[in-house]
């Protein structure tokens, strides 16, 4: 008998003992995933096409915050000071994490400390594209033109110190001639400022300036990525043409605040890789031009480090301060 009531009461202890563990990965409220640029970049695209999936598998209400301003900055830095509970999520471009803490003199958050990375979402190479007015059909004479025009293309790139802007940087170099940097609030700006005939040329996501090449809108050139894009196949990759920068594009991947319970980043980081496995959301991201990335935590941790050093050194050697 007595054996009997220790077996019932240790029984009962485990109970207690894993009911903390049941219930540390719930995630209650509405969720909101804020996107820190325009509506219409690649970052809200991506928002958008995850919500639902997400509100589905969470069983929480999913809504999408758009905060741009400060290079990224200040949408970071409301998950950097939001509650650690799972409910706000930051989906950008981790390179905006990677070369911000070297452009502004004072950064609101600590990268490091108040964010903590979830999961990769995908890489999608850049695309280089033309205004339809611009007197060019390809990459020679694209090149050809800004030798003879120096400093006369307008460059619309996503702002000062991003990944668009760090590239064209080098390929002006790589060129041997001038061009005229015009920054604007995101890509989606930057895309509809060439719509418009305001600038010349851009350099953005494939994920968001895919459709308009594709429609006839603007005039493709080039892409970066270690392949050609099949909806796209008479556009040479920057390798074919040793330009610089041949791999850059644009990381997409997902943080939360860095006090974040381990358990909850766990639970997040495979609801997400769940819903990135599911057919018709990759088949829609290849659509869109990108390739899906889920690899973990883990590794997006490692990525974000490659990045900020290969990046931070560029900014250096380029004087690029954002005060």
């Amino acid at each position: 008998m007595q054996r009997r009531r220790l077996l019932q009461a240790a029984a009962g202890s485990a109970v207690l003992l894993a009911a903390p563990a049941l219930h540390a990965q719930d995630i209650t409220g509405t969720m909101r995933i804020v996107v820190p640029f325009a509506p219409g970049g690649t970052s809200d695209i991506l928002a958008r096409l995850l919500a639902p999936a997400l509100q589905q598998r969470i069983g929480q209400n999913v809504v999408v915050e758009n905060r741009p301003g400060a290079g990224g900055n200040i949408g970071a830095d409301a998950v950097a000071k939001s509650r650690p509970d799972g409910t706000s999520l930051l989906l950008l471009d981790v390179s905006a994490l990677a070369t911000n803490p070297f452009l502004y003199s004072r950064m609101p958050f600590d990268t490091e400390r108040d964010l903590a990375p979830v999961q990769m979402v995908i890489y999608a190479p850049y695309i280089m594209a033309v205004n339809n007015q611009l007197p060019v059909q390809d990459a020679a004479g694209l090149v050809e033109w800004v030798k003879r025009n120096p400093g006369r293309l307008n460059f619309a790139h996503s702002g000062i110190g991003t990944l668009t802007h760090i590239v064209g940087l080098s390929l002006a170099n790589a060129w041997g001639s001038e061009i005229t940097s015009v920054p604007y609030r995101g890509g989606a700006p930057a895309l509809l400022a060439l719509v418009s005939n305001e600038a010349n040329m851009t350099l953005q996501g494939a994920t968001q300036s895919m459709p308009y090449v594709v429609n006839g809108q603007m005039r493709g050139i080039a892409v970066t990525g270690p392949r050609r894009f099949a909806n796209l196949p008479n556009l040479p990759t920057f390798r074919e043409l040793s330009w610089p920068e041949a791999d850059s594009g644009t990381w997409q991947g997902i943080l939360v605040q860095g006090q974040t319970p381990p358990a909850l980043i766990a639970r997040l980081e495979r609801e997400i890789a769940a819903i990135l496995a599911e057919p018709a959301i990759r088949t829609r991201i290849g659509e869109l031009g990108g390739e899906v990335v889920a690899d973990g935590a883990a590794a997006f941790r490692t990525r974000l480090a490659e990045q900020t050093a290969s990046y931070s050194r560029v900014i250096r050697a380029n004087n690029l301060r954002i005060e």
